[in-house]
């Protein structure tokens, strides 16, 4: 072996680099016209996070993750969430076998390394429980046993903003848990007519049964991306800016009286966290190994809408978390 070729299990940091701009490329081809919800979902699978994704139907959301998993050696499920799903029906149950005369676990669609939670706001309190645990702890508890899930695991939930009946929707704890929140609109009318084109092709290539199988990017390629992630550089201004929005968004008395009493809640630790290893992905996928203050400012509104909640009277005077965030980066100097 070669000094400067080092682990062979772990490929060379320009290898990945390249591996991962092949694959951004690849499901572009296929998402077309949702670049950025392309661009979210691998910065959520280098963050080892998960993702929570809102638009109206027929914008590719389930397309995307199965585009994902088909281009991974990995394992997808997808879950239709509704009213009547029960607990067991996503994480699985014992099952009792008179044969050996005991209880034997049947694992659920959890288990998955990637799982698709379609319309995740349409099932009742005790099922998001479950699927809290597993989103926080990596782990699902059936019984008085604990089971570990797969070391990548990521939860793409979708939600339909346009149909509000039978739905429950989803508190903050669990809202939390999710990376990032990605909201996203329909295509321009370039990007319709390639799609028009794509649909073709795929009937024609079913009808000839010659659809092509994608190569699969392996898991040790995924893991050594965490790491070259986790080894981007983040200057100690970037980082204090980074800490200084998230701290405003608790008490932005300091920058703007009036914003500070139309935001209830702001964000916890746990969203400086996200926020750091969103901006260290991003930047890794442009191909820098340093943060700059724009891939914080860039993914600041995924990262942090969900976690920024205004208060009544800022939501009675049409206040969201898209728009405290957006008031909160006008607010915060940058370095």
């Amino acid at each position: 072996m070669s000094p400067d070729t080092g682990n062979p299990a772990e490929p060379h940091a320009s290898d990945l680099h390249a591996r991962f701009s092949a694959l951004r490329e690849a499901l572009s081809t296929e998402i077309i016209g949702q670049s950025r919800l392309v661009d979210r979902l691998l910065v959520a699978l280098l963050a080892d996070g998960h993702l929570l994704v809102e638009g109206a139907p027929g914008l590719a959301k389930t397309t995307a993750i199965r585009a994902l998993a088909a281009r991974l050696e990995a394992d997808f499920a997808r879950v239709q969430f509704t009213p009547d799903l029960l607990p067991a029906d996503l994480t699985g149950t014992e099952i009792w076998r008179p044969q050996d005369g005991r209880f034997e676990f049947q694992a659920g669609p959890i288990f998955h390394p990637l799982l698709l939670a379609d319309e995740i706001n349409r099932a009742p309190a005790k099922v998001q429980s479950a699927l809290l645990e597993a989103m926080g702890e990596r782990q699902v508890t059936v019984g008085r046993q604990t089971y570990r899930l797969p070391q990548l695991f990521l939860v793409m939930a979708t939600q339909n903003p346009i149909e509000q009946e039978g739905t429950f929707p989803l508190p903050e704890a669990q809202l939390d848990r999710f990376l990032m929140h990605v909201r996203i609109g329909y295509p321009e009318a370039d990007a319709e007519i390639r799609i028009l084109a794509l649909a073709r092709e795929r009937a024609l290539a079913l009808l000839d049964a010659d659809e092509a199988v994608p190569e699969r990017l392996p898991l040790e390629a995924v893991f050594a991306a965490r790491r070259a992630v986790l080894e981007v550089h983040l200057a100690p201004a970037v980082e204090r800016y980074l800490v200084e929005l998230v701290l405003a968004s608790r008490d932005a008395t300091p920058y703007d009286p009036a914003l500070a009493r139309r935001i209830a809640w702001g964000a916890s630790p746990r969203g400086s966290i996200a926020l750091e290893r969103c901006a260290r992905a991003s930047a890794w996928l442009a191909g820098r190994d340093f943060v700059t203050p724009d891939d914080v400012r860039a993914i600041a509104p995924d990262v942090l809408r969900h976690r920024v909640l205004p208060s009544y009277e800022a939501t009675a005077e049409g206040w969201d978390g898209d728009r405290l965030v957006a008031a909160l980066l006008d607010q915060v100097p940058l370095p």
